[in-house]
Order: structure tokens, then sequence, then C-alpha cells
């Protein structure tokens, strides 16, 4: 399916690795021009042919820094991917009492706010261009006790602001939609210091068993993790023309995980 992205532009934020990664690879092959936003580049992102920014988003400025970058490459935004995120690790598996002011504040500023401050500042551009956003939240939004409080909290707030922007913008030509992933297999899960491997521990398991073990845990069907290129191809096509009348929805891909309608 020709998705009529050739030749448009894009952001895609938290762009290294994993989810971010798998977004700019899709974009890319469907003829964007995409600047990257990253803290390092990675070989995998090099291979991409993107335009790589190095910036902390979790920095008040990085989002706009960003954006008027993107800006000078790319002569205008067509779409914004507000994917970066992060602090699902730190405080381990503790529980509520274990998050101090601190570490609410880090994860808030780099799952939400970098999503506000890029969109603030990307906006502009976006309703000249009849634009999309697209904000990668998660499944655990809707299940909060399945991860650390401060990360599910603050992606619930996300896929709240996504809900909001589209009622607002929608009318005025920016669609905006929300991809809710389940287990994805990225560092999250994966990474010897993840919290994947953090959660393991405090249940007295060899990290290899719960990933083995994750699927059926959390009710997935496919009986498998999501693979980061199934989130990247939903995003290329939640970005593009041919989903022109899909706005405000938060878009599940789980394996089957969350039961509700």
């Amino acid at each position: 399916m020709d998705l009529r992205l050739t030749n448009k532009t894009a952001v895609v934020t938290g762009a290294g690795k994993g989810i971010g990664l798998a977004a700019v690879e899709a974009l890319s092959a469907e003829g964007m021009r995409v600047v990257a936003a990253s803290r390092t580049m990675t070989p995998a992102l090099e291979a991409t042919g993107a335009i790589h920014v190095p910036v902390d988003l979790s920095d008040a400025e990085g989002p706009r820094r960003l954006i008027e970058t993107a800006l000078r490459e790319l002569g205008g935004v067509d779409v914004l991917v507000n994917n970066v995120g992060g602090g699902d690790g730190g405080g381990g598996a503790g529980g509520f009492l274990s998050y101090a002011d601190d570490l609410w504040q880090g994860v808030f500023e780099l799952n939400l706010f970098a999503a506000v401050r890029a969109t603030r500042a990307a906006l502009p551009s976006l309703l000249e261009r009849s634009g999309a956003i697209v904000n990668v939240s998660s499944n655990a939004a809707r299940v909060p006790h399945s991860g650390p409080v401060p990360y599910t909290t603050a992606k619930a707030a996300l896929t709240a602001f996504g809900k909001a922007l589209a009622e607002e913008f929608g009318p005025r030509g920016v669609r905006v939609n929300t991809v809710s992933p389940g287990p994805v297999r990225t560092a999250m899960w994966e990474d010897p210091d993840g919290y994947g491997a953090g959660l393991a521990a405090s249940m007295g398991l060899r990290h290899e068993e719960l990933l083995a073990g994750l699927p059926g845990a959390a009710g997935m069907l496919t009986g498998r993790l999501v693979e980061p290129a199934e989130v990247g191809a939903l995003i290329a096509y939640l970005a593009s023309p041919v989903a022109g009348s899909t706005l405000g929805a938060d878009h599940i891909i789980d394996g089957g995980a969350i039961k509700t309608a």
C-alpha cells in the first residue's frame, strides 16, 4: 500500500532504538524526510539516513530547540511522532512508596512534558500543512497497576493529552492519534539493567524466565512480545493521508492483552 508520504517531513523523538527507531525506519521507507531526535546516534539510526539531532528532551528547552532545527533542515513539519519516554526502571518494583518526588518529576518531564513542548513548537507548521501527530503511550495507561506507577500515570496523562489535542485541532486540519503498545521487544524488557531485569529479580526469577513467561502472564493471545516494527508500521499508517478519517483514537497494539472494549 502506498501511504502517500513521499517527500513529506517528519520529526520522531526517542529515535535511537526500539519503537522510535522502528518509526524512523517505517517513515523513511515511505519516502519521508525524517529528523530523528535522540541523545546519541546509534549505528542502526545512522543506517536510516535520517537527520540526527542530539538532544535531551527532558530539558525544558530541548523540544523547542529540536523543532527549530527540524524547521531549518526540513522547511516544515508534516508529522510529529512523540515517542520519547522512559522512567520505567528507576525505583525497581518497590511500589508507590519507593518513588521520590524527583523521580516522579523526571518521569513526567520525559513522558508528558516533552510531548507537550514539542507539540507546542511544531503546531504552527502542522496547522499550515494539515499535518498529523502520533503520540506513543502504553497499554499500561489503561492498567496502571501493570508497571511503575509514575510511568503508567504519565502515560495515562499522555493519552488524555492526545484526545484533548484532537478535539481542539482536528477541526483545523491536524489529526492526532495515540498508539498504546503492550510489552514490546525493546530494552525496557530485554536489557540486563532494564525494568524487566529488575522485575525478574524482585520476583526471584532469572531474567530469561520472566521474558519467556511474560506474554502468558500479560494475557497476550499471540504468545509473544510485540515487535517494534509492528508498532512502527502502525505509526506510519496513522501519520499518512490514508488514515485521513482516523483521529482522536487510542490504538492498542498489545497482542490482545487488554480484554475490555
